[in-house]
Order: structure tokens, then C-alpha cells, then sequence
């Protein structure tokens, strides 16, 4: 199974094969040599990687053993208008989401971030897709590979947008599917975009 892991705009693909669009340089072929440190050597030049290999989950297993692994979950709710909920937190458009607690399920999860987050109640409707994207977390001095299991979800309440400022949110709004993909999209992460192609 085909497996993209996100580095901000930037992505590491595990496949059986590398797609045209991934320049030669750019792919890897020994999943052997695959580490955090060789795939940032190559991210430095090329917006994506490729580990080409005929077992790509094992590919993927041994690059994630180099990661504290991370659970979140989130979704993007719509309410009787047909609009979607938006934060912008750190400069870009984004669905509210957030790690999983102990003892909590993805569902729960989901609908509580996106309360604590925005102010508003919603209720799980269905899965959407799971997305991977690793950073460096400062906080922890340690690098994190998250799983973020992506919902759509009902709003039930809203007493007003809130923005979580102390999460980074500078705002909430609800936008047109329309607005979404022509404008807000734009200024959002990799990961994002294809949370908003699954609610297709």
C-alpha cells in the first residue's frame, strides 16, 4: 500500500513504483538506506521522495522507527448551510484537530479539539482519510511523525466562533466548500488539501 508522509509542503512517498513526477534524484530504491537523515538530505533540493521498493510497508515501518510516533484526530465540520469550519493558525488555513488522549477514542477525540478549538459542538458523520506528516517538536527536543484520523462531522452548537489563541488559532470562520478550494486552500498544507478531496 502506497504511504506519503508530509514534511510541511514537502513529501516522502513509500510505493512500488516512483510516479512521473518525481525526479530520479529523488528516488530511492534500497529500503535499507532509508533514514530520517538521508530523506531531509534529499528534501533539501527536491519537493518529494521516493522509496521504490516492492515491500513499500516495510519501507515505511523502518523510516517511522526513527520518529516518536503521534495520534490526532480532527475534521471538518459542516453546518445547515453547507459551510466548512476553518482555523488559521501559524499563517495558513487549517481543519481543527488534536492529539489523542489517553483512553480516547478517534471519534471522541475529534469532537472534543474541535470544541476546545473553535467553540463549536459537533458530532462524527463519517471517516474521511488518515494523513502522516512529521516535524521537529521544540517542545519535546524530539522529532514526531503524526497520524491524524480525519472526520467529517455535523455542527450541533456554536455560541459564537473562539479561537483557541493559546493553541496558535488567530481565527475561525465558516466558508463555502467553493471559498475553500478556490482561495483558503491555497494558503494551506499538503495534508489539508487532501483532507478537503476526501469529503468528495
Amino acid at each position: 500500500m502506497e504511504t506519503t508522509v508530509y514534511f510541511a509542503d514537502k513529501a516522502v512517498r513509500f510505493a512500488t513504483e516512483a510516479p512521473a513526477d518525481v525526479a530520479a534524484e529523488a528516488v530511492i530504491g534500497t529500503p535499507t538506506d532509508i533514514t530520517r537523515a538521508k530523506i531531509l538530505k534529499i528534501l533539501e533540493n527536491c519537493n518529494s521522495v521516493c522509496v521504490a521498493t516492492p515491500n513499500p510497508d516495510e519501507a515505511f515501518a523502518r523510516f517511522a522507527a526513527d520518529f516518536t510516533q503521534v495520534e490526532a484526530a480532527g475534521g471538518i465540520v459542516v453546518d445547515d448551510a453547507g459551510r466548512w469550519l476553518m482555523i488559521y493558525r501559524n499563517g495558513r488555513w487549517d481543519f481543527p484537530k488534536g492529539h489523542i488522549e489517553q483512553g480516547e477514542d478517534r471519534e471522541t477525540c475529534a469532537e472534543r479539539e474541535i470544541a476546545e478549538e473553535t467553540g463549536v459542538r459537533a458530532r462524527v458523520v463519517r471517516p474521511l482519510c488518515s494523513t502522516w506528516h512529521a516535524y521537529w517538536f521544540p517542545k519535546t527536543a524530539r522529532w514526531e511523525l503524526k497520524r491524524t484520523h480525519w472526520f467529517e462531522l455535523r455542527a450541533e452548537t456554536c455560541d459564537g466562533l473562539t479561537p483557541q489563541t493559546e493553541e496558535g488559532i488567530e481565527r475561525v470562520l465558516w466558508a463555502s466548500p467553493k471559498e475553500v478550494s478556490e482561495s483558503l486552500l491555497k494558503n494551506s498544507y499538503p495534508t489539508i488539501r487532501c483532507v478537503a478531496a476526501a469529503m468528495k
